[in-house]
């Protein structure tokens, strides 16, 4: 596996997103047995950094996630897990309450990152950084990041974290250049900011893509891999496919070794 050294951190290359564990936007508990085979084998296979949110499966994501780790028996201190706050309680007193309720349904006592997960017209930042700030100075949060922000945004919010700003979440992949048009990616390259790429592979995209085919087979990988290679090659990004199929979490796991060449990255 590798990693992309950061603020005194090593994060993996590619980590494992919990959208769809435990339902979509409610829970449905028909799916657990499902989604804690899911979390068992990504666990199992070397999955460190997990992705979830208050809004996935109603906070449900985060209890299957809680219970997955707990019958691991993997130590809490050798993961790295991300939570998200939700547009509908940026307010001070409802960014606390959020991750107070996040830490509960995970059973931790802290979250090694916490993102706003998407902006809202009319919100106040100031006031929702001054919650965030206050998380990390009592130890519930140790780093801040934001998910779906503009340039703009951005700039704003890392102005107003106390911390360095570790990440902007946002839809990157092959087909998907929108955060590299609107100047995020480069702005975060240069101020130490990483991309978290969400929605990687977009199976129905990179299908009919030719130079995606042709270095897949050139490599002997799959198209997957191909896509997942290309962002992970690049500096500041990581992602976090999700997969219930055992056989496609491995592959995704091993995208992270294969660096793509100069020549490769040109062509798509």
């Amino acid at each position: 596996m590798r990693y992309e050294p950061i603020h005194n951190l090593k994060i993996p290359k590619i980590g494992f997103g919990t959208w769809t564990i435990g339902g979509h936007h409610t829970a449905d508990p028909t799916s657990d047995e499902r989604s804690l085979s899911a979390l068992h084998s990504a666990l199992e296979m070397g999955y460190t950094h997990f992705d979830t949110a208050e809004i996935y499966a109603s906070g449900h994501a985060e209890e299957l996630l809680a219970r997955a780790i707990l019958e691991s028996g993997i130590a809490r201190e050798s993961l790295f897990i991300t939570s998200k706050v939700s547009p509908q309680h940026l307010n001070y007193e409802d960014v606390l309450c959020s991750c107070e309720n996040s830490l509960k349904r995970l059973g931790m006592d802290y979250l090694d990152l916490y993102l706003i997960h998407w902006p809202k017209v009319g919100m106040k930042l100031e006031e929702t950084f001054r919650g965030l700030n206050k998380l990390v100075q009592d130890g519930k949060v140790r780093h801040l990041g934001v998910s779906n922000f503009n340039l703009k945004l951005l700039k704003k919010s890392a102005a107003l974290s106390e911390t360095p700003l570790l990440t902007n979440q946002v839809s990157y992949s092959i087909p998907d250049r929108t955060y590299e048009k609107n100047g995020v990616l480069e702005y975060c390259q240069q101020h130490d900011i990483l991309i978290t790429a969400y929605s990687p592979v977009k199976r129905r995209n990179i299908k009919s893509n030719p130079i995606i085919k042709s270095i897949a087979q050139s490599r002997g990988i799959s198209l997957q891999q191909v896509a997942l290679a290309w962002l992970t090659t690049q500096p500041r990004v990581i992602a976090i496919p999700t997969s219930f199929n055992p056989q496609h979490q491995a592959e995704n796991l091993q995208a992270a070794d294969i660096v793509l060449s100069q020549e490769e990255m040109d062509q798509l």
